[in-house]
């Protein structure tokens, strides 16, 4: 068993070094939120490299993501973890490999929340990694943002009704972490089709339905904000949500995303504000 401050204080770095855009605002966050929040993020994270990775077969991903799924509805045993992720240890990322240790970082108390949607986002992910991640209906696509993103939002609430008190709606929710998965699919449109014949796009589809989709989800996301009352909660989901607009409104203006000079700026409105 690790010292906790110690493990704080990889667990904190691993995420600065995996995710500065969402480093920021967790830093936001106080106390055990911002534990819980960090090691949720780690958590999923890990699961997602599996997802992304360029080597692996779509077959051992859907086998590496059902397994760890599974394991996630209990108490984890990071022994059987280490064994499955074995063959593969090489190529996985330290995020990946050290997912007992996030879930050692978070905090009891928060740990199931944690636990049980890192769960069902592996799930999903393994399930879509089987199908290629080919989206065809307007209901693949809302299934497939639902297991990747909408979680997110959902989780997150759990939290915020957890740690601060805070009742959320769980659509808007949905909606909220859908809103920021738009975004990023319309970002990288071109290049899941180009580097990996994926398209997210459902069939008949053009860009500017992609659009629509994205603007129906973050103004769920507007309405989210709005039940959220406590100052630190709500600068953390400001931020994710004020860059998704203005790379949305980038991308509509014909740009392919917001600058890092843009990105500094929003960070200092949102904390201004």
């Amino acid at each position: 068993m690790k010292d906790q401050k110690r493990l704080y204080k990889e667990a904190m770095q691993v995420l600065k070094d995996t995710s500065r855009t969402f480093y920021i605002p967790i830093t936001f966050l106080k106390n055990d939120l911002k534990v819980s929040v960090a090691a949720a993020y780690l958590a999923m994270r890990a699961i997602d490299e599996i997802e992304d990775h360029e080597q692996l077969s779509n077959d051992v991903k859907f086998d590496l993501l059902s397994a760890t799924s599974d394991l996630l509805k209990d108490t984890f045993n990071d022994e059987s973890y280490q064994e499955l992720l074995a063959p593969y240890a090489a190529q996985l990322p330290e995020v990946t490999l050290r997912l007992a240790d996030w879930l050692t970082f978070c905090p009891e108390e928060s740990r199931k929340i944690v636990q049980a949607s890192t769960s069902e986002m592996a799930f999903g992910m393994a399930k879509w990694s089987k199908a290629n991640w080919q989206v065809h209906t307007r209901e693949d696509l809302d299934d497939y943002t639902y297991y990747v993103a909408g979680l997110v939002g959902t989780m997150l609430s759990e939290l915020w009704a957890w740690g601060a008190d805070i009742q959320t709606d769980r659509d808007l929710a949905i909606g909220y972490g859908r809103g920021l998965q738009a975004v990023n699919i319309l970002r990288n449109q071109h290049e899941d089709m180009d580097e990996r014949g994926v398209s997210f796009v459902p069939d008949g589809w053009t860009r500017e339905d992609l659009f629509a989709y994205a603007e129906e989800n973050l103004a769920k996301a507007d309405l989210y904000m709005k039940d959220i009352n406590k100052r630190t909660v709500l600068l953390f989901c400001r931020l994710p949500l004020a860059l998704a607009h203005k790379t949305l409104k980038a991308m509509q203006d014909g740009r392919e995303k917001i600058t890092r000079t843009e990105v500094e700026q929003t960070v200092e409105e949102v904390q201004a504000d």
